[in-house]
């Protein structure tokens, strides 16, 4: 079965793709292992325990390839506010949206809501052809053209193929594609809880001694007083905590945060997730390419990750759009550099920036936790600083393709 794309991998960041391209006049296929189906949805369920932070260039692609509107419909939390504060001294800063006149600095969203609204979009339009349950076996290039061999049988084949299948890619895999990677040693505990006080819309990020502990705002029903939380902990320190039954995990979580919002009355069941931080050494080669988690995974410390693979989807779509207006191949190595030469600096820079924060705040030295605590105090007192950092946050500086832009 030939297709002039396929795109394996329909999570937020493959499905995002396949929708920019609808209207390109291409016979695209998305490739997936899952079902694709949409789960039915009420106010009232409970929260999934996967989170993504998405910033308000991410909030514009969605609405351009026609999602947002899904996810509003379903469940989104904006907040407007940021606290970020060492545990161990006494710096702190406070990040507002307000301090560069924007309403937001962007929603917590359910990742199963962002994914659903995106099948809905995908089955709306009708013009992507959807390949669910299809696990992939085996591939090959031949004459120009990758060839897909499915677990059951099927072959698929196309000129362009996308790898969006996430941090475990088989594409990446399968294709020989090299990366530079490393354990952080430590595991991200998440789950939802609800507080005695309210989220305030703000996003909680205490650096602990065993890891950063992030209280990200969550609203059901118009109940405020849930969070989704993202614990980093060492891999011992992971164990003891999930064997903890509820009460005393709440107790325990109370504690390393503070008590910020009071005590912490209720907790959902928990997931248990190894930090690892990978980078692909190149992001395409002939008639490939590697996008979001498939290409680069990152400390999730700040929720950067689906922002920076949304981007990903949104550039590789202005690339190919722009390629197909000049009757170039979708193929050409030429032709897929310019996305990796537009995304790889900004993806690198993040993910150093990243690095960067957690073995900061991890350091035990004295210079270190002296440096960590004037440097919060120091930006606290510059609000040019802070309205950068702000910026930032909103995803709104630096080369954004055209469905980013405001």
């Amino acid at each position: 079965m030939q297709a002039d794309l396929i795109i394996v991998g329909a999570g937020m960041v493959g499905s995002t793709l396949a929708l920019a391209l609808r209207d390109a006049g291409l016979t695209i296929k998305l490739v997936d292992a899952g079902p694709l189906r949409v789960q039915p949805f009420a106010p009232s369920d409970p929260f999934e325990p996967r989170v993504s932070a998405l910033s308000a260039a991410s909030q514009r692609i969605l609405e351009r390839v026609g999602a947002w509107s899904g996810i509003a419909g379903r469940r989104a939390s904006p907040y407007t506010d940021m606290r970020v504060w060492d545990g161990s001294g006494t710096g702190q800063i406070h990040f507002s949206a307000a301090s560069v006149h924007a309403e937001v600095l962007g929603h917590i969203v359910e990742n199963r809501v962002v994914q659903d609204a995106l099948l809905d979009a995908l089955a709306a339009d009708g013009s992507v052809e959807l390949v669910p349950n299809a696990r992939l076996e085996q591939l090959r290039q031949n004459e120009g053209d990758w060839t897909l061999t499915l677990a059951d049988g099927q072959q698929l084949s196309a000129g362009l193929v996308v790898a969006a299948d996430g941090g475990n890619s088989a594409v990446r895999r399968l294709a020989g594609c090299e990366t530079r990677e490393w354990d952080y040693l430590h595991h991200a505990i998440v789950t939802s809880v609800r507080c005695a006080e309210p989220n305030q819309q703000t996003a909680w990020q205490r650096f602990t001694d065993d890891g950063p502990l992030a209280f990200l705002p969550l609203q059901r029903e118009g109940d405020p007083h849930w969070c989704s939380i993202v614990w980093s902990v060492t891999e011992h320190q992971a164990q003891r905590l999930m064997a903890l039954d509820d009460e005393a995990f709440r107790q325990a979580l109370g504690r390393a945060f503070e008590y910020r919002l009071g005590d912490v009355l209720e907790v959902d069941p928990r997931l248990c997730i190894p930090l690892r931080q990978r980078h692909a050494k190149r992001y395409v080669q002939s008639g490939l390419a590697l996008i979001g988690d498939a290409a680069h995974t990152i400390h999730p410390l700040a929720g950067q990750g689906v922002n920076l693979g949304l981007l990903d989807a949104a550039v590789l779509a202005e690339v190919l759009l722009a390629a197909l207006n000049r009757g170039a191949s979708l193929s050409d190595p030429r032709v897929l550099a310019r996305f990796e030469r537009r995304r790889m600096p900004h993806n690198l820079a993040m993910m150093a920036a990243m690095e960067g924060f957690e073995r900061l705040f991890q350091a035990d030295a004295l210079p270190l936790r002296w440096l960590r605590n004037v440097g919060l105090k120091g930006v606290q007192a510059l609000p040019e600083a802070k309205a950068l950092f702000v910026r930032q946050a909103l995803g709104l500086s630096g080369d954004l393709p055209e469905l980013a832009r405001y």
